[in-house]
């Protein structure tokens, strides 16, 4: 069965509204630290957060997500004491695996968290079937409360993606890295949102980038494994420098620490389509949109690369689910208007561009449309461009193309080019340099930016997969006879509380690998095969004459089933018939 899970934001029962960032940090952690686990697929954060504060039934966000689980919390925290609810949620059925509560000190979250990922983690396991799960699934690299505390203040600001909050995350990070001058993430994060806010020009972008890479040298001298640094690295390569070779080297490294970061996924598939490489690109895309369906800028990101291979109608479809998601997302809404007119629909392309756009623009769109279209040639009127607004989209630069200033719109395009300004990295498969492409200047960019060969010389081959058992046949055969030999006679299924863990710990053998063997050797999983001994106990004592006294549910509880509903579930799936009509037969 498939192996997925959501994790829905912690609600902050705290009575403190101040207190959101930490019932957000604990969500982020428990979804950072159960993504490392091989095998197990979590919705990234994008797509869990898009649910926050929402009323929304636990089947309906399985459907949307595509995920068999979902883990729910609270937070309660009272002076030096945090109180943590949580569960998990079959999505199909509603149906609820695992519940507990917490009361810890303040000073324990660290532990906490990992204690409850690692809960989740086994539960998953035992009712889904085999995932290797290390001991300890932590990504928290400091034991300082206090700084962990500005840590999490910073990041709430940070994923806002507002340019004046990101300011004041700055403001925090700086706090947490002055209490905990060993930890390596609150630099990292400085690092990255002075890259963001330099290369959007909010300060100076020479100052910024300067700044990001004295942060980001201080974290990497703490923690070279860092996958954010790694990909704030790659963010100020590619985007902000188009070197696009180490940009991919670095979004490597970020990825072989982290394989479930869509952000490096997404910057990779951007990456593949600045150098022509779209069908990598849309390999990305499929991965991405797998675990952060809910990402407006995913759902962008792949109808770019349609837009730029001619697939007007497919990219539509992509940007229309990005805006359905954020109806304000410029990037989609300026290249859903380019489809439009590459598509020859004047009327919808001059209506939609009014929901958005100002008059004056406007007028320059349909006059693009013409010149492109239907070939008229178009007069240039300086006026139209009077008003200073910030375009994802260089509308004002294909005007110059099709009012037939060539060599002032390919000065533009050299001055942009040279600046590295992300709105052209694209450039030389955008269908609106049509005309240009045959200019030696054209040429001449082109070649001072390819890297696409060396790109592809760094591509790594496909891993191959080892499907081989771990057991020699021998150690299968030793293994399944000291368990059939532990079940029959110390009856362990009888503990309703029966975990993996403790199951192995019996064994003297590690859970992973009698996960694997239950997964691979008995074909089943562990609550199947615990299960199955618990029906084949109560069958033994239902038909008892000394136990008829006892009712259906209590001989059930006597079994080891902690649940009327897993009870009767169980029997009926292996039996074809209810409890009560077996019990009937017997009788």
């Amino acid at each position: 069965m498939d192996k997925s899970i959501v994790v829905l934001p912690f609600k902050n029962m705290s009575g403190d509204a101040s207190y959101d960032y930490f019932s957000d940090g604990i969500t982020e952690e428990i979804i950072n630290a159960l993504s490392k686990i091989e095998g197990l697929k979590v919705t990234a954060r994008t797509s869990s957060f898009a649910f926050k504060d929402k009323h929304t039934d636990i089947r309906i966000i399985g459907n949307e997500l595509g995920v068999t689980n979902a883990v729910e919390g609270s937070i309660r925290i009272a002076k030096d004491r945090i109180r943590i609810s949580t569960q998990l949620t079959r999505t199909d059925n509603g149906f609820l695996l695992w519940s507990e509560k917490f009361d810890r000190q303040l000073d324990d979250v660290f532990e906490l968290q990992d204690e409850i990922s690692l809960l989740i983690a086994d539960k998953i396991r035992e009712n889904f079937g085999h995932i290797d799960i290390d001991e300890s699934l932590s990504t928290i690299h400091t034991q300082n409360l206090k700084a962990y505390q500005w840590y999490l203040k910073g990041r709430h600001y940070q994923l806002t993606w507002n340019l004046v909050n990101m300011e004041k995350a700055i403001d925090f990070y700086k706090k947490s890295a002055t209490i905990d001058t060993n930890y390596a993430d609150p630099l990292v994060a400085i690092g990255w949102c002075y890259v963001i806010i330099g290369s959007w020009q909010h300060i100076d972008r020479t100052e910024g980038l300067k700044k990001a890479n004295e942060y980001l040298k201080k974290g990497y001298d703490l923690n070279a494994n860092s996958y954010m640094g790694h990909f704030a690295k790659a963010t100020i390569s590619f985007w902000g420098n188009w070197e696009f070779k180490k940009g991919y080297q670095e979004l490597i490294e970020c990825l072989s620490i982290n394989p479930y970061f869509s952000e490096a996924n997404e910057a990779l598939a951007e990456l593949y389509t600045a150098n022509g490489l779209f069908d990598e690109a849309l390999k990305e895309t499929e991965h991405i949109l797998k675990i952060n369906p809910l990402s407006p800028n995913h759902y962008y990101t792949r109808g770019n690369i349609f837009y730029l291979t001619g697939d007007y109608d497919t990219a539509i479809k992509c940007f229309e689910s990005s805006l359905k998601i954020d109806k304000t997302f410029d990037l989609s809404r300026h290249l859903k208007l380019a489809c439009f007119i590459f598509n020859k629909k004047k009327n919808e392309a001059i209506l939609f561009a009014k929901t958005f756009l100002s008059d004056k623009f406007v007028v320059i769109i349909e006059e693009i449309y013409n010149a492109v279209i239907n070939q008229q040639i178009i007069t240039y009127n300086e006026f139209l461009l009077s008003d200073e607004e910030n375009l994802m989209v260089c509308w004002d630069l294909y005007y110059l193309i099709y009012c037939d200033k060539t060599e002032e719109a390919l000065n533009r395009l050299e001055i942009l080019v040279t600046e590295r300004i992300g709105q052209v990295i694209n450039f030389q498969f955008d269908p609106f340099f049509e005309p240009l492409r045959h200019t030696s200047k054209y040429k001449k960019l082109i070649h001072s930016i390819a890297a696409t060969n060396e790109i592809k010389a760094l591509f790594l081959p496909e891993p191959n997969v080892n499907t081989s058992l771990i057991f020699t046949e021998d150690e299968s055969s030793k293994l399944l006879s000291e368990l059939n030999e532990l079940l029959q006679t110390s009856k362990p299924f009888l503990n309703s509380e029966i975990s993996l863990r403790s199951l192995a710990k019996q064994l003297n053998i590690n859970p992973n690998k009698l996960s694997k063997f239950i997964n691979d050797t008995l074909q089943t999983n562990f609550n199947e095969l615990i299960n199955g001994h618990r029906l084949s106990y109560f069958k033994h004592i239902a038909i008892q004459p000394e136990n008829k006294h006892l009712t259906i549910l209590g001989l059930a509880y006597e079994s080891g089933f902690n649940s009327k509903t897993v009870f009767n579930t169980f029997f009926k799936k292996m039996e074809g018939i209810t409890p009560k009509a077996w019990l009937k037969n017997r009788t």
